[in-house]
């Protein structure tokens, strides 16, 4: 029926808006906290930034064929005898993994929006089909994940902050200094910025590289980088009396202006990966709705794509200060070096995962990148009752994701008509 199929396709749209506006929300803090809590971007300033480049991933890079069933937690093809059970999976899934980020936002806990999706479908699967249809060795590697991925970045924004502080900062002339090192850390920030964008954000655009030219695509933009910002630094004349405060200020400068170009590349990269997880079920139900099977990966129309892009954007305009704040203020006290080391950190550890396998999360890369930065100056440099909250919020994640989905799925299977 006609109206039947307008009700799916409408349902799904209207949950797919509401998913993407917590994504927008919650995990664009992901790109654009440091910046603002180092005070390298205002918040107006990051949020223009952030809804340009968010859109712009979402759009250009956010996939021409994405899997209906997210990062293979459960078998499609136990739902080809019955779709209908899919497609409103899909519509609690969607529903639930929004709820919980609304939730999430409100508290000020910055969550992975794909842990909410992927709980939300196991929840669903698990009642819909049986324990069976789960594949809980992927439930192990996202346990894995929320120790790997803050730990990881975590040492590694450690030593670059350690090894900036010890080389420039606490130097009788850190700006003589800055001047000598800032493009090495600029060719290493760079090519990193580059490798995660083709990693993560062209990866759907049927870009083939292989890793060689990937990493000689990135290491070119490296050198390039770092030979005009060394150029530009040069250029910057102080007083060489001028005192040492001062000086430390034109250090900080210059990893202000870094940490913008790094910020627009993250939010490319986060806007392109992330929409599938507000996406991939919206064309999962408007591909059975249409076609009346079931497929394990459906082709994603632009004007889904371009729905996803805005509820990203609605969704960090109207809500997503808070999370922001809480990321780069409430942690710990951050600076542009500081915030640099922490987006270094974080590039360096998802580059990694990209190429190992490495299960991570980029929500949880972030926080345990910022919490590395402010453990050099101590544990009293860290508001341990803000992280026992994330910790926290980060544990119940999946399993909250799996309770709404049933509720959902259990109220939409009473009340909703059999699509086909």
């Amino acid at each position: 029926m006609l109206e039947t199929y307008y009700l799916y396709v409408g349902l799904a749209l209207l949950f797919g808006i509401f998913m993407a506006w917590g994504i927008g929300a919650n995990d664009v803090a992901n790109a654009m906290a440091t910046s603002i809590g180092s005070g390298a971007l205002t918040i107006r300033q990051a949020l223009l930034v952030a809804a340009v480049f968010e859109f712009a991933g979402a759009i250009l890079a956010g996939g021409e064929v994405t899997s209906t069933i997210r990062k293979g937690m459960v078998d499609a093809s136990l739902f080809a005898d019955s779709p209908e059970v899919l497609m409103q999976g899909m519509l609690a899934s969607l529903l639930a993994a929004g709820t919980w980020l609304l939730i999430a936002s409100v508290k000020g806990w910055p969550v992975s929006t794909t842990h909410s999706i992927v709980g939300a479908i196991v929840g669903f699967a698990v009642i819909a089909v049986g324990v069976d249809a789960v594949e809980w060795s992927k439930i192990g590697t996202i346990v894995m994940s929320w120790v790997i991925s803050p730990l990881t970045a975590g040492l590694i924004s450690y030593a670059v902050f350690y090894s900036i502080k010890k080389l420039i900062l606490v130097r009788k002339k850190p700006f003589k200094r800055a001047k000598r090192y800032a493009p090495y850390y600029v060719l290493v920030a760079v090519t990193l910025i580059v490798l995660v964008t083709i990693f993560k954000g062209l990866k759907h655009v049927g870009l083939t590289l292989s890793t060689l030219e990937s990493y000689s695509i990135a290491l070119l933009f490296g050198v390039v980088a770092a030979w005009l910002s060394s150029i530009a630094i040069n250029r910057v004349r102080i007083d060489e009396n001028a005192r040492r405060q001062f000086e430390h200020k034109k250090v900080e400068t210059v990893f202000a202006i870094l940490m913008i170009f790094t910020a627009c590349t993250m939010a490319f990269a986060h806007g392109s990966n992330d929409v599938a997880n507000a996406i991939g079920p919206v064309a999962a139900v408007v591909s059975i709705a249409e076609q009346g099977s079931v497929a394990q990966k459906s082709g994603v129309p632009i004007w889904i794509l371009v729905v996803g892009g805005l509820g990203i954007v609605v969704g960090l305009g109207t809500y997503g200060r808070k999370v922001i704040t809480v990321v780069g203020s409430h942690i710990t006290q951050l600076t542009p070096v500081r915030g640099f080391s922490a987006e270094i950190a974080a590039a360096f550890t998802i580059v990694v995962a990209s190429g190992t396998g490495m299960p991570v999360s980029t929500t949880h890369t972030l926080i345990g990148a910022v919490l590395g930065v402010g453990l050099v100056k101590g544990r009293r440099a860290i508001n341990t009752g803000v992280i026992k909250g994330i910790f926290l919020s980060w544990l119940v994640t999946v399993p909250a994701g799996a309770m709404l989905s049933i509720l959902f799925y259990l109220g939409l299977r009473a009340v909703l008509p059999a699509p086909l």
